[in-house]
């Protein structure tokens, strides 16, 4: 593998930290390696982990180096302090980064306190890209306004289209039989973190409950990996509400995610921050009813369709729970509309994007090559200390042995 591509034509590389089986991102990625491909364009995958599955697929991210070249387009899917997308940042490539967003850290604190730290240097170091890539996309509209308010010159939107081959498995029959009657099953599918504030929808499902339905169930669908103690506080919530049918399903086949969704009679969401929120499209899908709190790119991932709620109280919620599940004319209604939202989203051309954004960078001046010293990045870890510290622990930072500026400014 060389720098200069054997057409003649610049190859199209991407680069990212993970490379994971059937998750929104690897889906994407997989797309824009077959539309580039498709294009004539050489293009290869370079990582610094993949799923084992994918593994054949891809390229340790140091190979990445030899396959340089200044006329090369490299596709760089940003994600929190990764060593691949530190040695990306220093080639001469032209770059297109593609942001996915990255949760604000506040979220986090006192549940993970390593992903606090992580997610705020991730978005502090996403500033160093400002003027090292030729476009910055964001893969929703919510995304590529945070690209702008970062100071991103250049931005445009990716669109994702998600792939539902995960959802045509045959449902598990087992969890079919155990939730499929006539009681009302609401559905809550994605991470089992703070800012999904499942905390919110068990309120809202407890009024809801107490209020209209008494023997409604709630599903809950999602991996809590790392955040076992955000799941102790969800069990302690429940025990002091005394709300009963509460099942807590973990992370799930792809058989039982499509059976959750086969009984489910309405999806529930009160997440607070999302940079598209797959699940709900998913949701759209499989033809359920979605109800979901108005933040974020939430509303704009809706497309106008299923139900916003703009203030969470949890009686204002689970009475237009009630007008939804009380009335199968409007729960149809509600269908159709995000049928016509389905086929919106799927009808955006996707390659057609990608590539006119290609072109687009080809075609424009070249950004002002950045100078990478050898000490760059651990300069940039000590500005990031230093910062830290000084917007959470003010009195260490003013006792420190050198006046603020002098070495606080950004590498």
């Amino acid at each position: 593998m060389t720098g200069a591509s054997a057409s003649g034509r610049p190859a199209v590389h991407q680069v990212l930290a993970t490379l994971g089986y059937g998750d929104a991102i690897g889906n994407e990625v997989l797309g824009i390696q077959a539309a580039v491909r498709t294009a004539g364009y050489e293009s290869e995958i370079f990582v610094e982990t993949a799923e084992p599955r994918l593994e054949p697929l891809t390229h340790d991210y140091r190979d990445l180096v030899e396959a340089s070249h200044p006329d090369n387009i490299l596709i760089h899917h940003f994600s929190i302090g990764s060593r691949a997308s530190r040695v990306a940042y220093a080639l001469p490539d032209r770059m297109v980064l593609v942001y996915h967003n990255i949760t604000p850290p506040e979220y986090f604190v006192g549940v993970n306190k390593d992903l606090v730290r992580q997610c705020y240097s991730g978005r502090r170091e996403l500033r160093a890209y400002v003027n090292r890539c030729d476009l910055a996309l964001g893969d929703s509209e919510f995304n590529r306004q945070e690209l702008e308010q970062f100071g991103f010159p250049r931005t445009g939107v990716l669109p994702v289209v998600p792939s539902f081959a995960h959802l045509n498995e045959p449902p598990d029959h087992t969890l079919i039989s155990e939730f499929d009657d006539e009681r009302s099953n609401i559905l809550f599918v994605g991470r089992i973190i703070p800012n999904k504030r499942i905390d919110d929808v068990i309120r809202f499902y407890h009024a809801y409950r107490v209020k209209h339905q008494p023997s409604a169930r709630l599903l809950l669908v999602g991996s809590y990996g790392g955040f076992e103690s955000y799941l102790t506080s969800l069990y302690h919530l429940i025990a002091t509400l005394r709300v009963p049918d509460v099942h807590i399903l973990g992370h799930v086949s792809n058989a039982a995610l499509s059976a959750c969704y086969d009984v489910a009679d309405l999806f529930l969401s009160a997440s607070e921050h999302e940079g598209f929120c797959v699940p709900l499209v998913e949701a759209f899908h499989k033809r359920v009813p979605v109800m979901a709190y108005a933040a974020a790119a939430v509303p704009a991932t809706m497309d106008d369709a299923g139900v916003l709620y703009q203030r969470k109280d949890p009686r204002h919620v689970a009475s237009q729970m009630d007008t939804i599940l009380s009335n199968p004319a409007l729960e149809e209604e509600i269908v159709r509309g995000q049928d016509a939202a389905l086929d919106r989203l799927l009808a955006r051309d996707f390659g057609d994007t990608l590539l006119e954004a290609i072109e687009r960078v080809r075609q424009s001046p070249r950004c002002k090559p950045v100078e990478v010293r050898l000490d760059f990045w651990p300069r940039f870890d000590e500005w990031e200390r230093l910062e830290e510290l000084r917007l959470y622990r003010p009195s260490a930072y003013k006792a420190l042995p050198f006046a603020p500026g002098e070495r606080g400014e950004n590498p």
